[in-house]
């Protein structure tokens, strides 16, 4: 099993509209891939309060290499999402 946990900062302007987008269209997004197992929302602490966090597990490499692709270390921003992110991270476990 993989954890690929994708970590995002916003355009705090848009983080009502962010936070909903989020939830319709990322979460459901992963959740139709071959091999996605379980996923965790990370919402902003004080400290970072335009950073949120997108938990996925995962079967194994080949269910990343179908969802991201041959460089499934970088991010996936689903079509629509990509006015939101100012900058974003990917790491794997």
């Amino acid at each position: 099993m993989i954890t690929r946990i994708f970590r995002v900062r916003i355009r705090p302007a848009l983080r009502a509209e962010f936070e909903r987008k989020f939830l319709e269209i990322s979460v459901p997004y992963v959740e139709t891939k071959t091999g996605y197992i379980s996923h965790i929302v990370g919402y902003p602490a004080k400290w970072t309060p335009d950073e949120y966090m997108l938990l996925t597990q995962w079967k194994d490499e080949n269910a990343l290499l179908a969802f991201a692709g041959e460089n499934w270390n970088q991010s996936v921003i689903p079509e629509g999402m990509e006015k939101y992110v100012a900058e974003c991270w990917v790491d794997h476990f």
